[in-house]
C-alpha cells in the first residue's frame, strides 16, 4: 500500500498540524514503510496462534507453562485498589485557567 502526499497532509490538517514540504515527504514515507510492514504482518498464517488478553503472565505462572525451558517466574499483576489523588490541588493551582477539577482550555472544534 501507498501513501499518498495529499493523504498526509489531509491528515495533517484533522490534527492542526502545519508542515513543510519536507517534513510531509519524511512522513509520507515513514508511514509508507509502516502500512508495508503491516502487509507483510497479515500475509503470515496465524490460524493455530492462540489470541492473547494480556502480556503478563498469572502470579505463580511460569513462562515455561507457556513456551519452551525458560523457568523465568511470571510478572505478578497488582490488586486494582482505589486510592486518593493528592497531587489534584497542586496541579490545578498551576493552570492558567482552572476550575476543581477540570482544565480549561481554548475552544479548538471551529478551527
Amino acid at each position: 500500500m501507498t501513501i499518498s502526499r495529499e493523504d498526509v497532509l489531509r491528515v495533517a490538517e484533522l490534527a492542526h498540524l502545519e508542515l513543510t514540504p519536507d517534513e510531509a515527504e519524511m512522513y509520507r514515507g515513514q508511514l509508507d514503510e509502516i502500512l508495508n510492514y503491516i502487509g507483510k504482518l497479515q500475509q503470515l498464517d496465524v490460524t493455530n496462534v492462540e489470541p492473547m488478553a494480556q502480556m503478563s503472565f498469572a502470579p505463580g505462572e511460569t513462562h515455561s507453562a507457556r513456551s519452551g525451558p525458560n523457568q523465568e517466574p511470571g510478572t505478578p499483576l497488582r490488586d486494582d485498589t482505589v486510592r486518593p489523588c493528592t497531587v489534584a490541588d497542586a496541579v490545578l493551582s498551576q493552570a492558567p485557567d482552572a476550575v476543581k477539577p477540570f482544565f480549561r482550555v481554548p475552544k479548538v472544534i471551529e478551527r
